[in-house]
């Protein structure tokens, strides 16, 4: 196959995902006004609790066996040599370009998970219906590269709720803080004008001078700020404090963790791996003579609504993203060449070393999923 047949097949897929954004764009536009940021987080919800779930479990369920679960071992530790790498390499970014405090785990987080998520869903099935492609058959190709997805997608998952949500819920802390100081300093200089003006002082005075002509004594202000530096505020001590909080994120921690588990399309993914796995439970649902194949087939049809609405989704979102970015473009930059051109060198090379060493199976296709992992466009999935 020569290299423009390469090139043509390649891009293909690439196209088909910005011609079906952009019409999701123009859909999420004023003008339109089909996909507003309502319609999509309702969208959204969809498709993360029925319409992926339904994909996942109708293509592991279809194609995965127990021995093709033992030999994608490597899938978790290629994911995280993406999260470890890329969290270096945007480190370093951090470092280099001083970007404000509050964005610095978002970018972190950016370079290290990327847009693992959907994204594998739509980009492999899209080149395996190619003419030209690589991978054989196309219907096989098709089933097999969304089983490795979706395998992909539910590892992602837990990388991206542990790793990368304490980098995000980090950076969205430090905003907090830095718009609250904001907001105290503003009201702080606003209650010092208002008091400065001589109608304020004036009234101040008055007050003052009738309560101790009347009382012959301060004024009730005063007593007040002298009683609370007297009287002593009830509190716990700093261990007690330290101790409460640590408790408090290990909590916290483990609860994401177990939210992950218990997210659709996860227990789809386990359920999937289960009935693939299992022969009597595969024998139930597939194949021309499986007594409840009515369940399996009409579970495909409603996961294959997965790929088109999130595609529709991931092009309204990008207008929202240019409408409100608020990132240095050297910083954009900086993250584009971790996630475009370092991280994926990086990948061939590890890809290309684990076949070598015969830690992976001889499906190319695998290695085409494990490599583009590593290729995927900076974003951040963390949203549901």
């Amino acid at each position: 196959m020569g290299f423009w047949t390469l090139f043509e097949v390649a891009t293909m897929p690439i196209l088909q995902v910005l011609l079906i954004s952009l019409l999701g764009a123009f859909m999420a536009t004023e003008y339109c006004n089909l996909l507003p940021t309502d319609a999509r987080k309702s969208l959204n919800k969809i498709v993360f609790t029925v319409f992926t779930p339904c994909l996942m479990f109708a293509s592991l369920a279809q194609t995965v066996t127990l021995e093709d679960i033992i030999s994608w071992w490597f899938m978790p530790v290629n994911i995280g040599l993406t999260f470890l790498l890329g969290g270096i390499l945007g480190w370093i970014v951090v470092k280099i370009l001083r970007p404000k405090p509050y964005l610095e785990g978002l970018i972190i987080a950016t370079c290290a998970s990327g847009n693992l998520g959907n994204l594998l869903l739509i980009v492999v099935p899209a080149i395996c219906n190619e003419e030209g492609s690589p991978f054989g058959n196309r219907n096989v190709c098709t089933t097999v590269g969304l089983s490795y997805a979706s395998f992909s997608m539910a590892l992602g998952g837990f990388y991206i709720w542990t790793y990368s949500y304490h980098l995000v819920r980090s950076s969205s802390i430090k905003y907090k803080a830095l718009q609250a100081a904001e907001d105290t300093s503003e009201s702080k200089v606003a209650n010092k004008d208002f008091d400065a003006t001589p109608e304020t002082q004036l009234l101040k005075g008055e007050e003052d001078e009738q309560n101790v002509s009347v009382n012959g004594s301060l004024p009730k202000s005063t007593y007040v700020d002298a009683e609370s530096q007297i009287v002593p505020q009830e509190s716990t001590s700093h261990q007690d404090k330290s101790k409460e909080s640590s408790c408090k994120k290990i909590l916290e921690f483990f609860h994401k963790i177990w939210e992950e588990l218990m997210a659709p399309p996860t227990i789809a993914a386990i359920v999937g791996f289960i009935f693939g796995a299992v022969t009597w439970l595969r024998n139930l649902i597939i194949g021309d003579g499986a007594p409840l194949r009515v369940f399996q087939d009409s579970i495909k049809i409603v996961g294959d609504g997965t790929i088109p609405c999130i595609t529709l989704i991931l092009g309204g979102n990008l207008i929202q993203g240019l409408k409100s970015s608020t990132l240095k473009p050297l910083v954009i930059i900086a993250v584009v060449c971790v996630r475009y051109i370092v991280l994926p060198m990086i990948g061939i090379w590890i890809v290309k070393g684990a076949s070598t060493l015969g830690f992976l199976p001889s499906d190319p296709l695998y290695h085409y999923v494990l490599m583009i992992q590593f290729t995927l466009p900076p974003a951040m999935n963390i949203g549901k």
